[in-house]
């Protein structure tokens, strides 16, 4: 096997695992809380939204340190780190301690994903790109779709096997990581700024605070105001420092490049579409049609199926008629999904007709989105600084991400009927349409003839 297909496994294997984490968890989510008696929606929403912004907060951070100590190095670091706080999330006794080893796995899963991608496209030439970003991208993919039907038969014996099952899969990439990957690094790259992360970190935690706890707060409490002028301060003032740090924790000339901008810009909207859905429906299966986990799990199977399908088709069209064409289309596809549930799903239980096709074109959708982000990102920027910008975009995901959960649990508050999830189908379709705006703007940064002009560009810029 070519070195370049060695190296596709191994980091692919990390990005495997992460994306499976992301869905087992969301379908272990009601039996986690039900386990913890007396939990409310809204306090156990942070095993998922701790996760999502400490992973967002340190995604630069850790690119930077990607760059500097040597990829290879970072990336076998985030894998052990993930696999041992997965091994204390199964282990936690309480939801204080999960929602801290969820943090912690955050650390490791930061450390690994950008760096996965900043280890795979310098090994591939220009012209075979796309169909390592395919391969990047089914990866996950193929993660999403193993994750509903196996989280429901692990959660059949217990939640805490959702975290268990990491362990292998992190062990195999480990050993697989040491022998096959080549170090690649830059000397040049400078301290990254930690303080930066850490005003991230509070400023979408202080918004998600607000967002979540608004309703039974009082949206016009002081409380809830003062989160949100403490989150708008803190983002603001990241912002200011971002243009004096020597390495900031986003890089405002890579934000000027506009198909970079763009692309981060689509991927923070359309990932909140996205975890509103995510959630969503495993709380609509097992609230208001009472199935099983298990169940629940195997009726969810066939849209990350679909996605996973449309990666690798997706990442070819992106490349042969624009990545601003495929993501509209995917971001339409997924808010047409949205729509359907929202005109059709009702208190019978109707899988077949009601429920199944929306999940099937949501996943199509999302299989044309993926590649379609990571593509134009990847052709905006020259190749010193792919680890770097795939943890903004990545970063863009989290913040989404964290933003999408902490609305749905605001709009359903304590959901007991299908009709109290219309609101989380139309978060979702909202989303999506504002992310097929962002990618109108895109640009013809996909168009093969075009990209190497793009790429120029972004050179300049840094």
């Amino acid at each position: 096997m070519q070195p370049k297909w060695r190296i596709l496994l191994v980091v692919c294997t990390g990005v495997f695992v992460a994306s499976l984490d992301l869905f087992i968890v969301n379908i272990a989510f009601p039996d986690i809380q039900r386990d913890f008696a007396g939990s409310s929606l809204a306090g156990l929403s942070w095993v998922l939204n701790a996760y999502a912004i400490v992973f967002a907060a340190l995604l630069v951070p850790a690119g930077r340190w990607a760059d500097a100590l040597g990829r290879k190095r970072t990336f076998l670091a985030g894998v052990a780190v993930f696999t041992a706080a997965s091994a204390l999330c199964a282990l936690a006794p309480s939801p204080g301690v999960l929602v801290a080893a969820r943090v912690v796995q955050a650390l490791g899963a930061a450390a690994m994903v950008p760096t996965s991608l900043g280890l795979l496209l310098p090994a591939f030439p220009p012209q075979e790109r796309h169909v390592a970003i395919g391969v990047w991208a089914a990866s996950g993919g193929v993660a999403a779709a193993a994750g509903p039907p196996l989280g429901g038969l692990l959660v059949e014996a217990s939640w805490r096997w959702v975290f268990l099952v990491n362990l292998p899969i992190g062990l195999l990439a480990l050993l697989a990581g040491a022998r096959f990957l080549r170090e690649i690094r830059d000397p040049s790259t400078a301290r990254p700024d930690l303080a930066g992360a850490a005003g991230v970190t509070a400023g979408i935690g202080a918004l998600v605070v607000a967002i979540v706890q608004g309703a039974s707060w009082g949206w016009a409490s002081g409380r809830v105001i003062g989160l949100f002028a403490l989150a708008a301060l803190l983002i603001a003032g990241v912002a200011a420092r971002s243009t004096r740090h020597p390495a900031p924790i986003v890089e405002p000339h890579l934000l000027r490049v506009r198909s970079f901008s763009v692309a981060v810009s689509a991927a923070a909207l359309f990932f909140a579409g996205f975890a509103a859905m995510l959630l969503g429906t495993v709380l609509f299966l097992t609230g208001a049609w009472h199935d099983s986990v298990l169940r629940a799990g195997l009726e969810l199977a066939p849209g990350p199926a679909t996605a996973a399908a449309f990666s690798i088709p997706g990442a070819r069209l992106g490349a042969r008629v624009g990545h601003r064409a495929t993501g509209l289309a995917g971001a339409a596809l997924f808010a047409l999904g949205g729509v359907w549930w929202l005109t059709h799903l009702g208190p019978a239980h109707d899988y077949a007709w009601a429920f199944l096709p929306g999940l099937l074109v949501g996943g199509a959708g999302v299989g044309l989105v993926n590649p379609a982000l990571t593509g134009a990102a990847a052709a905006s920027l020259p190749s010193e600084r792919f680890a770097t910008g795939a943890a903004v975009l990545t970063m863009g995901r989290q913040i989404g991400t964290a933003l999408g959960v902490a609305v749905l649990v605001a709009l359903l508050g304590t959901p007991r009927v299908a009709g109290d999830f219309d609101a989380g189908w139309l978060l979702m379709a909202g989303a999506a349409v504002a992310a097929a705006l962002a990618f109108a703007g895109l640009g013809p940064v996909g168009v093969p003839e075009r990209a190497p002009a793009a790429r120029s560009a972004a050179a300049e810029a840094a």
